[in-house]
């Protein structure tokens, strides 16, 4: 028996437990996507509004960014996407808090 015979015979193993209900990979993408999203779709948003319309235009649309929100907000709604949305909205969360405390004390800091 060589060994293409055996290779053929066993059946390829699949990541059943990782990719598909593993507690620790829905947390991990989940917050990870969620920072992601809290910093780059905004600057895309208004990236892509400024080529195309201008600067004072894009800055009168920036609100309608906040459409965006509907995605996070329908993943905690269905049950089987309901983790992944959570910590999508923890990463989201922490994200804004770490960003805006930052900014505060390095605007405090700069005011002394």
């Amino acid at each position: 028996m060589s060994t293409e015979e055996t290779e053929e015979q066993a059946p390829a193993a699949q990541p059943d437990w990782w990719h598909r209900d593993h507690p620790t990979f829905a947390a991990l993408t989940g917050f990870y996507t969620g920072l992601v999203f809290a910093i780059v779709i905004p600057g895309l948003y208004v990236g892509i509004l400024a080529a195309l319309f201008g600067q004072d235009r894009a800055e009168d649309l920036f609100p309608f960014v906040l459409v965006t929100l509907v995605v996070p907000l329908l993943l905690v709604i269905n049950r089987r996407t309901r983790r992944f949305g959570r910590y999508m909205w923890l990463g989201m969360v922490s994200t804004a808090i770490v960003v805006l405390g930052v900014g505060v004390g390095v605007f405090w800091y700069m005011m002394r």
